[in-house]
């Protein structure tokens, strides 16, 4: 069986096996799977996906980001922070709002891994958001991040309604290397 027919085949430890023969001459298939294939198969095209440094993955990838499969779409947001790529913030800011904690949670893990190319959307979103969970994540992003241009946003955010929100910006302004300074006596 060639890697695909494996990575396709219903048996996990076979297809995870697979991934590891995965390459670049897979992408059209596995672009395919990922549109096409049932919920198993366009998960496992993401993981492979995830594996394969070509904008014709991101590209992929950025389609399926509202997959109407919920592990779907927790595969596809690991990928796109494993691609780290710019183009990705937008529908990773989207899925901040999504229902689902923990998938809002590896959407914002994914903004982390894409670093300071995501830090004025995030900003905008901390500032502007009226959700506070959104916010929440928005903040945790900021400071895991620590990227400076997000200090007086962070400020600001320790003034905010949501006591996780203050959590997260006052671990961000600490992390660097702000951390009490902002009182003045």
């Amino acid at each position: 069986m060639n890697a695909l027919d494996e990575l396709f085949c219903g048996d996990d430890a076979r297809a995870e096996a697979a991934l590891a023969q995965i390459d670049a001459t897979h992408l059209p298939a596995l672009a395919d799977a990922l549109t096409t294939g049932d919920s198993e198969a366009r998960w496992w095209a993401a993981c492979a996906l995830a594996r394969i440094a070509d904008p014709g993955a991101i590209s992929a990838l950025l389609a399926a980001s509202a997959d109407p499969d919920a592990n779907v779409r927790a595969a596809v947001l690991q990928a796109l922070g494993q691609h780290r790529a710019p183009e990705a913030v937008t529908p990773l800011l989207f899925a901040l709002a999504d229902s689902s904690s923990y998938l809002a949670r590896l959407a914002t893990d994914a903004l982390i891994h894409i670093g300071q190319p995501a830090v004025p959307a995030l900003i905008r979103v901390l500032e502007n958001d009226a959700e506070s969970h959104i916010r929440v994540h928005a903040a945790r992003a900021l400071a895991l991040i620590g990227d400076t241009s997000a200090i007086p946003a962070l400020f600001r955010a320790l003034e905010d309604d949501s006591v996780m929100v203050q959590y997260w910006a006052d671990e961000g302004l600490e992390k660097m290397g702000v951390g009490q300074v902002y009182f003045k006596p």
